[in-house]
């Protein structure tokens, strides 16, 4: 089958950015209306296309579909609702507190744990309360609540004095002082997602291996707490037309190769596959496409548009190389190639005969495969996650612990499980390999987001966050952060794919960094079909498909731009 099958009433789909979660969950909830049930889609995310998909203008309260009798959807802002906590925590403080402390608590609130809590507040009125949505059938999810924000709302002791004193320093866990109120409500969300009557929850994936390691993370982290009924959706599944194209072949044999080593746990999952479609999966004809048994491939060949593409790499390494040394630092959503991009980068600097060190946080990145053979001049290190945050964790509980109850202590250790813990943690590690910078090239696969360079920059912030985990602030650290913000001595590139979730997810990378005061030097669209060469005729309808990306990235007046072509 091409789409999950439904036999609940709620339906949740998650799965790492790019891999269709929005169209197949519009596609599920179009096939179902059409079968006669009334629908209501539900977006949580925040770079949301649910409009644009669905061909209609949405708000906060259920949109007829225009074309689809019995389907409806809505838009959860999660960043209005983040807005909304923060101005809750802070309002009480203006006029009391100093300018700067207020800014401060003001950045503590604007990560990206505060954003998935209050989104979960605003969903969790319309899964929790069985009346606000009893006119619909079925209720549809796009984008679900991560294993963290999960058990953080699970835990007994998030509702204990421990979260009322400590919303002074904890960017994960200060919102939730605002939600004693909503008690009763959250623990009837989390009950209807454990239960396999009542919810299914899509973990979706394409045939690559990045994505299927997310998904196995993800169904690990739901097993853990009970959450029992899962499904895998593989989409963009594709097949060559005919033998011979390079391109093609190439992209057959990788998504075969993915799925051969897929995880054990998800191999167990009941799966759909849904097939590649070239033109996007936009309007309701490309939904319909989707629940097909199989893509239709197009006649023949057809050529591709002729318009100008930005240059390689090679400009952008020569700007670099000119500067004698610094850091490089490749940012991006998972899956868009960011190893590879800085693998190439380094390669290359070092070819031109400068000392280069090319390392990476990414635990499921292996950096050392994306170089090919032995480079002089190159070495490649690796900063392990899992070690600076148990370092990391050990020196807060053996600091902080010590005088909490156990409720207290609990709580403290499921914040620092949190991917705001991680990337702070990880953060201490980036300062030792970055100062490398000074007399070579340093390039750095997965970077620092702007919240957490705002969080650990900001004085204050970082002072209450010592006054709650008793945690050091190296000197190192303190050090870099100016080093980040100097575009003479570091260098941010952001890469994206030409399409859609990629690009306006590149998008918020950007501006989360303009608040921390730093500019991509460019901008590197990654993997593109239409400079491949590819005469497939579904690779050439999807390199066609790729231009309004293409040139939107281009028309940034802000940075560069280079185009690395799909290769075999």
């Amino acid at each position: 089958m091409s789409l999950p099958q439904v036999e609940t009433r709620i339906l949740f789909f998650t799965g790492k950015g790019g891999v269709g979660k929005t169209s197949l969950s519009c596609a599920t909830g179009l096939a179902l209306a059409e079968a006669g049930r009334r629908v209501l889609i539900v977006s949580t995310d925040p770079a949301s296309n649910l409009d644009e998909v669905l061909g209609a203008t949405l708000s906060q309260v259920p949109t007829a579909i225009p074309g689809a009798p019995g389907l409806f959807a809505l838009n959860i802002d999660p960043e209005a609702a983040a807005r909304d906590y923060r101005e809750r925590m802070v309002g009480p403080y203006r006029g009391i507190l100093p300018a700067a402390a207020i800014a401060s608590m003001e950045e503590q609130f604007s990560g990206a744990c505060t954003v998935e809590i209050a989104a979960f507040d605003e969903f969790a009125k319309l899964l929790g309360d069985p009346a606000a949505t009893a006119e619909f059938d079925h209720v549809i999810f796009d984008t679900a609540p991560t294993g963290h924000t999960l058990r953080l709302l699970t835990l007994p002791s998030a509702w204990t004095e421990f979260i009322a004193s400590s919303t002074g320093g904890a960017s994960c866990l200060g919102p939730l002082a605002g939600l004693e109120k909503q008690k009763a409500l959250y623990a009837a969300t989390v009950a209807q997602l454990a239960d396999p009557k009542a919810t299914t929850l899509v973990l979706v994936s394409r045939p690559e291996r990045s994505a299927l390691r997310e998904a196995e993370r993800t169904r690990g982290e739901l097993a853990e707490l009970g959450v029992s009924n899962l499904r895998l959706a593989l989409n963009g599944v594709f097949t060559a037309a005919s033998p011979g194209d390079a391109i093609a072949d190439a992209m057959t044999e990788r998504g075969r190769d993915a799925l051969a080593t897929m995880p054990a746990g998800l191999a167990s999952l009941p799966r759909s596959d849904t097939p590649f479609l070239p033109r996007g999966t936009v309007g309701l004809d490309a939904l319909r496409a989707m629940g097909q048994a199989g893509a239709a491939h197009p006649p023949g060949f057809e050529p591709m548009p002729r318009i100008h593409l930005p240059g390689g790499l090679e400009a952008l390494v020569a700007e670099i190389a000119a500067s004698g040394h610094g850091v490089v630092m490749t940012m991006g959503k998972g899956g868009v190639g960011k190893t590879s991009v800085a693998a190439a980068i380094a390669t290359a600097l070092a070819r031109l005969g400068h000392k280069v060190t090319l390392s990476t946080t990414d635990p499921a990145a292996h950096v050392q495969d994306a170089v090919e053979g032995k480079v002089a001049g190159l070495t490649v290190t690796r900063i392990d996650p899992e070690r600076e945050v148990a370092d990391y964790r050990d020196e807060v509980l053996a600091k902080a612990g010590g005088t909490l109850d156990m409720a207290g202590r609990a709580m403290l250790e499921e914040d620092l499980r949190s991917p705001c813990t991680e990337e702070i943690a990880v953060f201490r590690a980036f300062s030792r390999t970055v100062d490398e910078g000074r007399d070579r090239f340093v390039i750095l696969d997965t970077a620092p987001t702007g919240h957490t360079i705002l969080l650990l920059d900001a004085a204050e912030a970082y002072h209450r966050e010592v006054l709650r985990t008793q945690a050091e602030m190296p000197e190192a650290v303190r050090s870099l952060l100016p080093r980040l913000r100097d575009r003479d001595f570091t260098k941010t590139i952001i890469v994206t794919l030409a399409e859609a979730t990629p690009v306006h997810e590149a998008e918020r990378l950007q501006d989360d960094l303009a608040r921390a005061g730093i500019t991509p030097f460019a901008w590197v669209i990654n993997q593109s079909l239409l400079a491949s060469g590819t005469r497939d005729p579904l690779l050439t309808q999807r390199g066609t498909y790729e231009v309004p990306f293409i040139e939107r990235v281009a028309a940034n007046p802000s940075s560069r731009t280079a185009l690395i072509p799909w290769t075999a």
